[in-house]
């Protein structure tokens, strides 16, 4: 998967400076640009392991030039780089889809766009879509095990037309 990066330039005193905008948390540093692209990746890689570890899901990319416009990424020099994630979800699956071939053109598009895949994309799609439509589970009380009912709750009578309530 493929992940932005924003690199804060380094100079003979301080190190170069790497910030992934679509993973808050997630920085890294090296003493060359090279290293600062390769330290990245690692962070990138054990940041998502230790979110799929404790259930997160990956957030969805964000349109770069949206990053890019931020002024507080101003002076940066932007990358992408390419970490396998999808390890950390398990085996992976091919299934067979049918999709009219000019949306498939735009989700590609869009993919490219991003800095994703196709199949990233479809895959983050419908993670979103199922986690936005999902109900909260049911809980049944266990058999044998009685409801408290709700206390009644007292209604203020309805004032009359043409009276006016007032109180002294």
């Amino acid at each position: 998967m493929k992940f932005l990066i924003a690199i804060e330039p380094g100079t003979d005193d301080t190190a170069f400076g790497v910030i992934v905008p679509d993973l808050p948390g997630c920085f890294s540093a090296g003493d060359s640009l090279e290293e600062a692209f390769t330290n990245a990746v690692e962070a990138i890689d054990g940041h998502v392991e230790i979110m799929i570890e404790d259930g997160a899901s990956l957030p969805a990319p964000t349109d770069p030039m949206r990053h890019m416009a931020d002024h507080g990424f101003e002076g940066m020099v932007w990358g992408f780089v390419d970490v396998p994630v999808e390890k950390h979800f398990g085996p992976a699956e091919r299934v067979n889809i049918t999709v009219p071939s000019r949306f498939l053109e735009r989700i590609d598009a869009f993919a490219k766009t991003i800095g994703d895949s196709r199949s990233g994309l479809i895959l983050r799609a419908a993670r979103a879509y199922m986690e936005s439509h999902a109900k909260p589970p049911k809980v049944f009380p266990a058999k044998g095990v009685r409801r408290k009912a709700a206390p009644k709750q007292l209604k203020k009578p309805a004032a009359r037309p043409g009276r006016h309530r007032v109180d002294a």
